[in-house]
């Protein structure tokens, strides 16, 4: 309760809060307060203003990444490494492995770590892929099952064989269907009706994943790179991963593994979405069965009337086209409004999805349920046509 706290830790609290000015006695701080305000100083005050900052120095910077681990709660921490990236310009110490070995890893360290890729020294390499695998691991951790359940499910309802060959069978759902026949003189079931599963050998449908690497899209990139290899593990569908700037590259022979896909990425550069649109029609062989999600603030910076042309004829061709503005944890994202209308005139569903909901959203796709009313549902706010 505020009436509980005393005059000084109100005191201290708005010293935290509010901050020092030079010369002003720290007598209102302990020693583990003085070392919390000294972090907060390098990163929030203007070099004119109290303490030193954390200037060009890797050294510096190593000790306040340590400092604000040591007292300052992991989400916090991230936060502060953010902001420092943004404020203080860190991208090149980042390229020292003595540096990465002390940052606390989150998604934007790694979409920072992937723009810097290309430049990155060799000795720096096996550290950044050290840091990346521990958060894939971690995303996977928190991620992988749910998605792995939801889609499997669908796909359990989505295709039923109603004329299965005996190795076909599903006898656990042939069973549960037949037991109004049950007759207990035999005591077994009349198995009027056999479900089956799909024919082996033919993926019950195609997903494509056409992914935009440009520099706003990071964090999405990292967190579909994640949910591509997850879906690739399951073989009741065909995965395959399309990144694109200005170039189209074709990720999928990496889908093994997340990391490689990620570091097959090349972060930052323009944007060419018709090109990228104009490959993934090549990949598609059964449309009615395909599911293309396009991730993109759809930007375009190649030929947009072309690429609308291209859209149109995907869905034309009964292509299950769904368009992702971002797929990450932030608020609503920056985007082209008038391309972003014409998806949604086109009937295909666009608007901005979290990690946490896009397993619901792979299932409703795959069960073809209405995703614009699956949307509106789980409470997002799509673009209207």
């Amino acid at each position: 309760m505020a009436h509980d706290i005393t005059p000084q830790e109100q005191t201290r609290r708005w010293r935290m809060v509010l901050g020092s000015e030079p010369g002003q006695p720290q007598d209102t701080l302990g020693v583990d307060d003085l070392a919390m305000d000294r972090a907060l100083s390098a990163l929030y005050n203007p070099p004119s203003g109290r303490g030193a900052g954390l200037g060009a120095s890797a050294p510096n910077v190593a000790r306040w990444l340590g400092d604000i681990r040591q007292y300052f709660p992991s989400s916090v921490v991230q936060v502060m490494q953010k902001d420092a990236l943004e404020r203080l310009g860190l991208e090149q110490m980042l390229l020292e492995p003595e540096m990465l070995k002390s940052v606390e890893p989150d998604v934007h360290l790694v979409a920072t770590l992937l723009s810097l890729n290309k430049v990155m020294p060799n000795k720096t390499k096996e550290t950044a892929r050290m840091v990346v695998r521990q958060v894939v691991d971690e995303l996977e951790r928190r991620l992988a099952n749910p998605f792995r359940q939801a889609v499997s499910g669908s796909l359990n309802r989505a295709v039923r064989n109603r004329r299965p060959r005996h190795h076909e069978i599903d006898w656990l759902r042939t069973i549960r269907a037949n037991l109004r026949h049950y007759q207990p003189e035999y005591r077994t079931i009349i198995p009027e009706t056999r479900i089956g599963f799909g024919r082996k050998g033919q993926s019950l449908r195609d997903i494509v994943l056409c992914i935009d690497q440009s520099g706003s899209m990071a964090p999405s990139v990292v967190y579909a790179s994640v949910f591509a290899a997850v879906l690739a593990t399951i073989k009741a569908v065909s995965t395959q991963v399309v990144v694109f700037d200005t170039a189209v590259i074709d990720l999928t022979p990496m889908l093994a593994d997340p990391v490689d896909v990620l570091f097959g990425t090349q972060l930052g550069g323009g944007t060419d979405i018709n090109r990228a649109l104009g490959y993934s029609q090549g990949l598609i062989t059964r449309p009615a069965d395909t599911i293309f999600v396009l991730i993109s603030d759809l930007y375009e910076g190649g030929n947009n009337a072309e690429m609308r042309k291209r859209a149109a004829a995907l869905v034309a061709a009964g292509v299950q086209v769904i368009v992702l503005l971002a797929l990450d944890d932030h608020g609503a994202p920056s985007y082209d409004h008038a391309n972003a209308a014409y998806f949604a005139a086109l009937g295909a569903p666009c608007f901005a999805c979290t990690p946490d909901l896009f397993p619901e959203l792979m299932a409703a796709a795959i069960k073809r349920s209405d995703i614009s009313q699956w949307a509106a549902e789980a409470g997002i706010v799509g673009v209207k046509a």
